[in-house]
């Protein structure tokens, strides 16, 4: 069985707090790792209304400290907003308190707009830096300390899974050159998904890192008893998308019925294939969903996000992905 895993980015529901927030999310890893999971990741995002998971090293360090198996990682951490010194003896911290069991997925995009991006307090062609700064920050993992003799305390010596994230060419392509790991946004933007996976799988480059190419696809899970139950939940991500792409990021919105979305139907089908590969209905329905997106992609693993507005909804989601994963893999 490949290895099944959860991406979630701590939204923060409309009546509720960011504390709230994060506390969901901590019951969401424990059950996460109760189930079964492979990892549990979040991301790093500056200014937006919704998530909650800013200070994305904090969260994990929240969410490891809850857990004791399940692996917990940076999925990921827009490396253009830091300092490679940082962020390796952040992690390096994290992978001391929490070893083996630390990820570090970077990402190129600021993960924010220009007016946040000078709040942090970097530059507009941070992002041309990336590959330069990808290499500068594994360097600091070394035992023998970084090669322009700066060492990180902590962080030399700290085996940390590095990988790259993306959602255009650019991350497939040196994702390849480097050897590393490779995950695709495929649940917010999967418009060059197949384009990334096939450049990144005939140009990778073995390396001491990772001998073959190893891919992780993510996707959008909203499961439920019924269809129709499903259909209702997903209506919070779709009034969450919408808000963002008119550039009024908001939290996320309890869902309403289908047929009260100020779009018609077919808006809504857009939303949820040209907004992220989305799998939507019962434990059945979402099973047969993954065998098609398994037969025709071949990931190495696949993460979900389930943005489902209620906790409880959120966490019997999870429930019933995990057993249509299992299912999924006794048939076959």
């Amino acid at each position: 069985m490949i290895p099944l895993s959860i991406l979630d980015l701590s939204f923060i529901r409309e009546g509720g707090t960011v504390r709230d927030a994060l506390l969901e999310s901590r019951a969401q890893a424990i059950h996460a790792e109760q189930l079964g999971y492979h990892r549990y990741w979040v991301a790093e995002h500056h200014a937006m209304p919704g998530i909650a998971s800013a200070a994305t090293s904090v969260v994990l360090g929240h969410l490891a400290a809850a857990t004791t198996s399940i692996r917990i990682g940076a999925g990921g951490i827009m490396l253009p907003n830091h300092a490679p010194l940082i962020i390796a003896e952040q992690f390096g911290t994290l992978n001391a308190l929490f070893p083996d069991r630390i990820d570090l997925g970077l990402g190129r995009a600021p993960g924010s707009d220009q007016r946040t991006l000078r709040a942090l307090r970097r530059h507009g062609d941070t992002a041309e830096q990336f590959p330069g700064d990808v290499l500068e920050l594994m360097d600091y993992f070394l035992p023998t300390g970084a090669s322009n003799g700066v060492t990180a305390v902590p962080g030399a010596g700290s085996d940390i899974p590095v990988w790259l994230l993306g959602s255009s060419l650019f991350s497939a392509q040196l994702a390849a050159a480097l050897g590393l790991p490779f995950a695709f946004a495929s649940h917010f933007a999967p418009q060059m998904m197949e384009q990334a996976i096939d450049l990144y799988r005939s140009s990778f480059r073995p390396s001491e890192r990772l001998k073959a190419p190893y891919v992780m696809l993510a996707v959008n899970v909203i499961a439920a008893d019924t269809h129709g139950e499903a259909e209702f939940l997903a209506t919070s991500r779709r009034l969450f998308i919408a808000a963002l792409r008119h550039g009024r990021p908001g939290r996320l919105l309890p869902p309403v019925a289908p047929e009260d979305q100020p779009w018609s139907h077919e808006v809504s089908d857009q939303f949820d294939t040209l907004q992220g590969v989305s799998l939507i209905g019962t434990q059945e329905e979402i099973a047969e969903g993954m065998r098609g997106f398994l037969h025709k992609h071949a990931p190495n693993e696949l993460m979900i996000s389930a943005p489902i507005y209620e906790p409880a909804a959120r966490l019997h989601a999870v429930s019933l992905a995990r057993e249509a994963w299992k299912a999924l893999h006794a048939a076959s």
